[in-house]
């Protein structure tokens, strides 16, 4: 029997993209310049990652995928890794 909860179903109807990246950009960390952090199928479902990355691009933001989470840094700081 396969996985039904391995593919991601359709974009639901209720979510709009454009509301679901406001939302997301005018949390209180978002606004403060701190982290936010979504599900990676939530982005590919709801607003799909050519446009996330259009709007992280244009806020001058940076973002790492790690574990099915999307860690987004709303600044323009650079990153260091840490090992």
């Amino acid at each position: 029997m396969p996985d039904l909860f391995a593919i991601a179903p359709p974009n639901p109807p209720s979510v709009d993209p454009e509301l679901w990246l406001h939302h997301m950009f005018s949390s209180d960390a978002a606004i403060r310049g701190g982290v936010v952090r979504r599900k990676a199928r939530d982005v590919e479902r709801i607003v799909g990652w050519p446009r996330f990355r259009a709007e992280l691009h244009r806020r001058g933001y940076r973002a790492v995928v790690n574990g099915g989470q999307v860690v987004v840094f709303c600044n323009a700081e650079p990153l260091r890794r840490l090992d």
